[in-house]
């Protein structure tokens, strides 16, 4: 290439469009960023707070300014400055309303971003391969395009592989395999596409001229492949937020900036504006971008007492899904007033210059002209919005704080509509000794956002630590007004109605908790353990067993202690047998005994055992039923729990008896009951135990005092026979 033809390659000068507009900082800047941010949160969330300020609020108002500031583009693209535009001030409206849209505009939001980036990376980068003198294909574009349409579809199968976490993402729940295979799909077609359209670029512009367009090319790489990469090789997932906030979302703007900026003062001189000032350019953005983000929640939140981080979220949604609509629509290459400013072509200037002289909007002329009232009214709206921007930043810097509680309190004052911000402050006055400061606080959370369940139930564990039952049971049954299917809600209100005595509301509040989320365990148990004292046990069993189900597809870390599963699987197999389900029965309390087996929990492994013997007894198993028995007893004789070990030879004693067994077993049994039993003498139990005795005594006559002498032998027996044997006995 030669020097002639080698000049016009740059925007502004090779260091700036390298480092800026062809992102050839995003690796040390990501690095930076990673490593920095879980060690200084803080400091890093008040800097891109500060940073959105100066670039991200600014290159969303370039691309309002682009479209509007020119009445031929305003018309040109009406349907999108005019129609789009009114739908989705619509939809913010809307919004604020219906509480369930935040999520699917935050998702769209989301999961657009990544290609709203990816398409401005692809444009840079034809622009300039074409300012190097390539003039590709349809074939090459096609395949180059292809090749960042496949980088965003690897990122897209990440965000929407499995359920999603964050409460503000809906997930297209892909399967883990299915995502896997598309995933390595689309990086072997990447690779291919790519591979074409780098190599039939290099052929036309040679290596020197194509170092712009494959500082771009890795830019996309380091952004997006890099990032998906690393969470298939280390298995977690990248979260969709990193993408459209902090440094990728900064460095995208500023890429964005660069080159408006470019296009915006050659446009300018182009319609003979000579006097065209970047300075003043870049100070009409950062106002008209604060103006774009930060009135509409103050105002919502002021006027309409809506929760400002959710009105927030809303417009922040809203006007980068309007953004990227609006700027897919102007900035094509193919335009042919585009083509001439952006790649230099000289000869179309003068015809772009000449069709933009006639066509500003009289008011807008106006606005801008010299005018002594115009000059005043921007400047006048220009302080007016950097105020109000730095207000912003400061409520925002002091609600971060969350352990000094006069940083909280002043940025409460600024804004008390902000359940978020009303939340920490609560804590720390609850902390600061002022109970009745974080009551305030904790309504005025639930006021501002009243489907948020954290204040309500944040305020409500407050009122229940206090015995306060009665207002929590009254600020739950207020709370059911405004989200009756608030699953956890209905079940913290039949909490309550229950401890208040009102058992029928209790159990109806838990049916309708599980009813609309049957995944939730709590409200499974709660009504299980009423229906079942309630003396239901066909209807309790069906609520124990969804607990176990719910529970056994939870992580280790999340499920609930050994006892208390084991102590389920024993209530549900104890209902079961009394509903007349002996073979379910029996499955529970294998299950209980497993599960007490495997985590060394002897004395509840004990009461399985105990169990699966009576229900085996009454089933007229008698084999299986003496053998769990004198497991249970085995058991027993290893733990030092004498009253429990009592408990069993007593029960094993009447099941030899009913079993028909020789007396002298049972009367054996019994006494090495009594030997274990330490209780008064004159105790009910002991009375009880004593009168079996003498029951067990008259028909062994005088062979029950020999016995009584030394049981031993006769109780070693009991532990080790089997049914075979005693039937030998019986007949000799």
């Amino acid at each position: 290439m030669s020097k002639s033809n080698a000049q016009p390659l740059w925007i502004y000068r090779p260091g700036l469009d390298m480092i800026v507009g062809c992102g050839a900082w995003s690796a040390p800047l990501l690095l930076v960023a990673y490593l920095s941010a879980s060690s200084k949160t803080l400091t890093w969330s008040v800097a891109f707070y500060v940073l959105a300020l100066f670039f991200n609020y600014p290159h969303y108002m370039a691309t309002v300014y682009r479209a509007y500031h020119r009445s031929e583009d305003f018309n040109k693209y009406r349907i999108f400055t005019v129609h789009t535009t009114l739908l989705v001030l619509a939809t913010a409206v809307v919004s604020h309303f219906w509480f369930r849209a935040l999520p699917f505009i935050f998702t769209i939001y989301l999961t657009w971003s990544p290609w709203h980036y990816s398409g401005q990376n692809y444009g840079i980068l034809m622009m300039f391969a074409r300012r190097a003198g390539a003039r590709p294909a349809n074939a090459v574009r096609h395949a180059m395009y292809a090749a960042f349409l496949l980088s965003y579809g690897i990122l897209f199968l990440n965000f929407h592989t499995g359920p999603s976490t964050d409460p503000l993402f809906v997930s297209l729940n892909i399967p883990g395999v299915i995502s896997s295979q598309l995933q390595i799909a689309f990086a072997l077609a990447f690779l291919g596409c790519s591979a074409y359209a780098l190599s039939s670029l290099i052929g036309q512009t040679g290596w020197r001229g194509i170092v712009p367009s494959l500082t771009l090319f890795s830019t996309q790489f380091v952004w997006f492949l890099l990032p998906t990469v690393l969470s298939l090789g280390e298995r977690f997932r990248v979260p969709q937020s990193r993408y459209s906030t902090g440094v990728l979302a900064v460095m995208h703007s500023a890429q964005y900036l660069w080159i408006t900026s470019y296009y915006a003062g050659r446009e300018a001189r182009a319609e003979g504006r000579q006097n065209w000032r970047p300075f003043a350019y870049f100070a009409v953005l950062i106002a008209g971008g604060i103006a774009l983000f930060i009135p509409g929640p103050w105002i919502v939140s002021h006027v309409f007492h809506f929760d400002f981080t959710r009105s927030f979220l809303i417009f922040t949604a809203l006007v980068n899904i309007h953004h990227f609509i609006l700027d897919g629509a102007i900035w094509k290459l193919r335009d042919g007033r585009i083509a001439s400013l952006l790649l230099n072509s000289k000869e179309q200037l003068a015809d772009a210059a000449s069709g933009a002289r006639s066509s500003l909007a009289s008011a807008f002329r106006w606005t801008i002209g010299p005018a002594p009232a115009a000059r005043t009214l921007r400047i006048t709206a220009a302080v007016a919005l950097l105020g109000w921007g730095t207000v912003d930043q400061v409520r925002y810097y002091l609600a971060l704080h969350d352990d000094n509680l006069p940083d909280l309190q002043r940025a409460a004052a600024l804004n008390a509509y902000d359940s978020t911000l009303e939340m920490r402050l609560a804590r720390k006055e609850l902390d600061a000794g002022k109970p009745e400061a974080a009551e305030v606080a904790w309504k005025r959370a639930i006021q501002a956002n009243p489907v948020d369940p954290a204040p309500r139930n944040a305020f409500l564990q407050f009122l229940t630590s206090e015995k306060r039952f009665d207002e929590a049971y009254a600020l739950t049954r207020t709370s059911m007004e405004r989200t009756p299917r608030d699953a956890q809600l209905l079940t913290n209100h039949g909490i309550l109605a229950m401890q208040l005595g009102h058992t029928e509301e209790a159990v109806q509040s838990w049916q309708k908790a599980v009813a609309t989320d049957p995944s939730l365990a709590d409200a499974q148990l709660y009504l299980a353990a009423e229906l079942d004292r309630q003396g239901k046990p066909s209807e309790a069993a069906p609520h124990y067993g969804a607990f176990l189900e719910i529970v056994s597809h939870h992580g280790a870390e999340m499920r609930p202690p050994p006892p208390k599963l084991i102590g389920v699987a024993l209530k549900l197999a104890d209902c079961q047998n009394r509903a007349g389900h002996p073979e379910q029965a029996l499955r529970s309390f294998d299950l209980a005994r497993r599960i007490a087996a495997q985590t060394g929990e002897g004395k509840l492994e004990s009461f399985a055992t105990i169990g699966e013997a009576t229900v085996h007894a009454h089933s007229g198993r008698t084999e299986e039923a003496l053998r769990f028995y004198q497991r249970a007893l085995q058991l027993d004789a290893t733990m030092d729990d004498r009253h429990n070990e009592a408990v069993d030879w007593y029960n094993y004693a009447l099941f030899l008896r009913d079993a028909g067994f020789p007396p002298r077993l049972s009367y054996a049994s019994l006494l090495k009951s009594q030997q274990l039993m330490k209780v008064a003498a004159d105790s009910e139990e002991a009375k009880a135990l004593a009168k079996t005795l003498e029951e067990f005594e008259k028909p062994l006559g005088s062979e029950a005092a020999r016995i009584r002498q030394n049981p031993g032998p006769i109780q070693k027996q009991a532990l080790t026979l089997s049914r075979p044997s005693i039937k030998v006995q019986v007949n000799n």
